[in-house]
């Protein structure tokens, strides 16, 4: 569903749509809900009160596998909206090895980038298939070429005079005629097959990394980048098919027709008014000791480095500055060693929305096997089906899976949702091997089934802390 209608997208159909995805967890949907639907008021406020109205920032509190990501990334599709999940642990404060917390802006803006840039060649895919048409109608039926003089040096060495020739620029009726009935069998398809020489641009580019100041790497720098203005882009002549040169063709105009300053420019508008960033294991920088020393020297410090970053700063990309004042910053961890009081004081006031998850109950995980779209027992008929077998699920077999799965994160780790996985794949391990020798049986999976194929696993203590 994307409603992207923004009167439509009110808090309660925001809820009813992420309970299409994730069970349970209505606390953090409506957090979640909220915070989307005060960015749309926002927009509608005058420039000067908006600018003054900040995102409540949200941190979700809860243990692995019961949805946190998934509820923050389902959002962000929602409503179009750049989006990238980070690991706290993968960065260092300043002065240390390793990435700094603005390369995830960096990643943001990346990122949306490629989402303006997709909806631009949408755009002029229309254009770019009229300039392929009259390029493949050249290279089915060439111009006559005619000797010339080169009389400029300078074009010659800088490449753009590197022949002696030119196409004839008087074309008779009887060559008309029969580039029109070319250009009617081109969009008839008939022509796909025949082999064409065609000219097409060399993408290949040399970056040379340039060792500086921390983040630099991030920040996208390429020599190559750099001089592709200074020369002219070479050209490789190719035979393929037609329809293989439609597909490259189409690319390389379409390229061509974009407009990439724009492109950039919507991209850092889009990435700072309407990005979401989710920090994920955020409880795993913070520290229960007060001690600086040791392995956990750098902790405080990436806390500290997310402080400018959350509460609003300038960061340098190479597509422009980017405020950060108005992004949405989800922050997310388990929690289980180390409470959220442990963190710093001024990031816990940055995260002023707290949001706590509940563990998956046994009811929980059998609603996870059926209910969402595209959910875990539809993803395994699927892919049987292309092999001609048909999977039956039982009532009481799905009880008896999410059973299983309860009661093995109860005696051992516990990996909420994602136990679901290895469970599934230890049931049907066998029908999968011999699914393509098994083609038009009908397999029921029941509760006897499950506990036959399951009672080594679930028997052998030994056995089960090899899997997950």
């Amino acid at each position: 569903m994307n409603f992207y209608n923004e009167e439509a997208l009110t808090p309660r159909k925001i809820v009813e749509y992420l309970g299409r995805y994730i069970v349970g967890q209505e606390k953090a949907k409506r957090a979640v809900a909220i915070a989307l639907r005060n960015r749309m008021r926002r927009k509608k406020l005058p420039q000067e009160m908006a600018k003054e109205i900040t995102p409540k920032n949200i941190l979700m509190v809860g243990p692995t596998g019961v949805g946190k990501t998934e509820i923050a990334r389902r959002l962000s599709q929602l409503v179009n909206a750049p989006f990238v999940k980070v690991e706290a642990t993968k960065y260092t404060e300043v002065g240390y090895v390793g990435r700094d917390v603005e390369s995830m802006v960096r990643d943001l803006v990346e990122r949306a980038y490629h989402m303006v840039k997709e909806k631009h060649l949408q755009e002029v895919q229309e254009e770019a298939s009229r300039r392929v048409e009259e390029r493949l109608l050249d290279a089915l039926l060439p111009r006559k070429r005619v000797q010339e003089k080169v009389t400029n040096m300078v074009e010659f060495l800088l490449g753009q005079g590197d022949s002696n020739e030119r196409e004839e620029e008087t074309e008779d009726p009887k060559r008309q005629a029969t580039r029109e009935k070319l250009r009617r069998l081109l969009r008839e398809g008939k022509l796909d097959a025949r082999e064409i020489e065609i000219e097409v641009v060399e993408s290949a580019q040399v970056g040379i990394p340039i060792l500086g100041a921390p983040g630099m790497d991030e920040m996208g720098i390429n020599i190559g980048e750099m001089l592709s203005g200074l020369f002219p882009k070479k050209k490789k002549k190719v035979t393929m098919t037609v329809a293989e040169a439609k597909r490259v063709l189409q690319a390389e105009e379409a390229e061509k027709l974009i407009d990439h300053e724009a492109v950039s420019k919507e991209a850092v508008r889009k990435a700072q008014e309407e990005g979401i960033i989710f920090i994920d294991e955020l409880d795993k920088v913070a520290s229960a000791s007060s001690s600086t020393s040791g392995p956990d020297v750098s902790r405080e410090g990436v806390q500290r480095d997310l402080l400018p970053i959350i509460e609003g700063c300038t960061v340098n990309t190479k597509y422009g500055p980017i405020r950060t004042d108005h992004i949405l910053f989800i922050g997310a961890g388990a929690f289980h060693k180390v409470k959220p009081s442990d963190l710093v004081p001024e990031l816990q006031g940055r995260l002023p929305l707290r949001v706590e998850l509940d563990p998956l109950t046994e009811n929980d995980l059998a609603r996870i096997l059926v209910e969402p779209e595209n959910s875990l027992l539809k993803q395994y008929k699927a892919l049987l089906e292309t092999e001609g077998v048909e999977l039956v699920f039982t009532e009481d077999g799905v009880a008896e899976i999410a059973s299983i799965a309860a009661r093995m994160n109860i005696e051992m780790e516990n990996i909420g949702a994602r136990r679901l996985h290895t469970i599934m794949e230890a049931l049907l391990e066998d029908i999968q091997f011999e699914a393509p020798e098994r083609k038009g049986e009908v397999i029921t999976v029941d509760a006897k089934m499950v506990r036959e194929k399951l009672h080594d696993v679930v028997a052998d203590t030994d056995l089960r802390k090899y899997l997950l």
